[in-house]
């Protein structure tokens, strides 16, 4: 082995596993603590942050979420997929490496067109709490 590199088993691809949580997110993220979340079709992971949450989701295709707001703003990229993503009534079609922000008090909401993965910045630090029960690490 040169130095400066890293030896990987055969059942890694650049450190990263297939997830045993049935997400197509590697396992270095869905060992993070799992969100409650209320939507069937979807599971999300929590990176806590003092002030802050990053939140990596994934949805199903056809599942939505109903228009609400927020008294803090979210930015969030997109991973793989597609969804319309509606901010003050204004539709956008966002798809892989399209970033959005929400800006505080906005009225948003959101239909996943096809299996999408986003990672979402909550400028506040409970928008999600963790379930329950973790996965082993």
């Amino acid at each position: 082995m040169q130095q400066g590199r890293v030896q990987l088993d055969d059942d890694y691809t650049l450190g990263t596993t297939k997830s045993e949580s049935n997400s197509s997110y590697p396992e270095v993220i869905t060992r993070l603590p799992e969100a409650e979340v209320a939507l069937e079709g979807a599971k999300a992971w929590i990176m806590q942050g003092k002030q802050n949450q990053i939140v990596f989701c994934e949805f199903e295709a056809e599942i939505g979420l109903q228009e609400h707001s927020h008294n803090y703003a979210q930015w969030g990229i997109v991973v793989e997929g597609k969804m319309e993503l509606k901010i003050d009534g204004k539709p956008r079609i966002c798809q892989k490496g399209d970033e959005y922000l929400i800006p505080a008090q906005a009225k948003h909401c959101v239909n996943f067109l096809s299996h999408t993965r986003v990672i979402d910045l909550f400028s506040e630090k409970a928008r999600y709490k963790p379930k329950q029960t973790r996965y082993p690490r």
